[in-house]
């Protein structure tokens, strides 16, 4: 088996692997400023996603450009989730270099979309593809692919610890590869109830001394996850931004089996009051003691450019991370020194920042205990920066890895 790295390797971002020149797991993209997207002198006989992050599926579309009708395969929150972000790059971006793919490729996503449940193995490019459960988001999978003579496990983005939203990973699979995320690999985390309990007291402190807190979370998951916390201990929140369509999405009957518990989303959703945006609601809202969940979860832009500007000045107000801020990000600048440029506008912030890291990927600790799993096998370390690093550890260890670079090609 032929293992190409398209994107992906010793990186976060533009997740892409290519396997015999036929099977194409995965085609992100990486927004940064400028964005980037995967090597792409590719025509797979088939495309297989592990999940619905626009790291592993902002690029899709654009595999569907003249000809190629490639068949793609994923779970169905993945796919509602790859068009809903497909949407949004071209609705800000279209015609330009920051959206790889046409309103053309994106309508006949539909017509080669074809969506299977865990454990229920199926056939692509004339392999044996399975799903397993990974744990990270709703439908997220490993990618068990099977040629006759070699099991090739594709781990996609993983977390082995309970969230709100869903169990972590129980699944291992047999396997003689892994291509294993490291995304993580140099954290360890206390557990997830200590984090969960550090933001609710942190959140009803400030809500008693009649502050307002603002609390930026990446619409898929991150929204869901944080509405689950404030159901669970009694906080009333506003939700804006495109989590708001995300939870729909999650609620819909063929995306329910896919939660760790759907009667939690949807009680969750009856907690939050949804946020539209009309007639200054937001200013409005923004003046109250409330908790108010919105995008984007590192300060780019959304309707949080609306509210941490109007709290900003208050030293009793909060702003509560809780995704992880890349450098570069108003959000990191923010956390970092107190001062960010929101919505093209430097500002100092008086208003509190915390972070809470409600990460939904494995730490170093369940990165290993996975790995534990596949002590003889070939580990493809990526998805990381320090994917060098944590291969040069597992060697240690008596490990068989590697961490392959970009356009790197390994024989299984």
């Amino acid at each position: 088996m032929d293992v190409q790295f398209l994107g992906g390797a010793r990186e976060i971002g533009r997740s892409a692997v290519l396997i015999d020149d036929s099977l194409l797991l995965d085609f992100g993209m990486d927004s940064g400023n400028p964005p980037s997207f995967p090597i792409d002198d590719v025509d797979p006989e088939a495309v297989v996603v592990s999940h619905g992050h626009l790291d592993h599926v902002g690029s899709i579309p654009a595999l569907l450009s003249g000809d190629a009708r490639p068949p793609i395969h994923w779970t169905p929150p993945t796919y509602d989730l790859a068009m809903v972000l497909a949407r949004d790059t071209l609705d800000l971006h279209g015609g330009t270099y920051n959206c790889p793919f046409t309103e053309a490729e994106l309508a006949r996503v539909a017509q080669v979309s074809e969506t299977h449940g865990y454990r229920d193995p199926f056939r692509a490019a004339g392999y044996e593809i399975t799903f397993f459960d990974a744990g990270h988001v709703p439908g997220s999978a490993h990618v068990l692919v099977d040629d006759g003579r070699t099991r090739l496990l594709y781990t996609g983005d993983f977390h082995t610890e309970d969230q709100q939203l869903l169990s972590g990973t129980t699944a291992r699979p047999d396997a003689d590869a892994v291509i294993c995320e490291s995304t993580y690999s140099d954290v360890s985390r206390p557990p997830r109830e200590e984090i969960e309990r550090a933001f609710v007291d942190s959140v009803e402190t400030t809500l008693w001394e009649g502050g307002t807190v603002v609390v930026p979370a990446f619409a898929i998951g991150r929204t869901q996850e944080v509405l689950g916390i404030c159901e669970e201990y009694g906080l009333e929140c506003y939700v804006d931004g495109m989590g708001k369509r995300v939870t729909e999405l999650f609620l819909r009957e063929e995306n329910r089996e896919f939660l760790r518990d759907p009667n939690l989303l949807r009680r969750a959703k009856g907690n939050a009051r949804f946020v539209d945006g009309r007639d200054g609601q937001r200013e409005r809202i923004a003046e109250q003691n409330a908790v108010i969940v919105t995008t984007s979860g590192m300060l780019h832009g959304g309707p949080a450019m609306t509210y941490v500007p109007a709290i900003r000045t208050h030293p009793t107000n909060k702003i509560a991370m809780t995704g992880y801020q890349v450098e570069g990000t108003p959000g990191r600048e923010l956390y970092e020194t107190g001062s960010a440029v929101i919505d093209g506008r430097s500002m100092r912030v008086s208003a509190q920042v915390e972070q809470y890291d409600f990460s939904a990927h494995a730490d170093r600790e369940g990165l290993l205990e996975f790995l534990e799993s596949y002590a003889d096998a070939s580990i493809l370390v990526n998805h990381g920066d320090r994917c060098e690093a944590f291969a040069d550890e597992l060697r240690r260890e008596g490990v068989d890895a590697v961490a392959p670079s970009l356009g790197d090609r390994r024989t299984l």
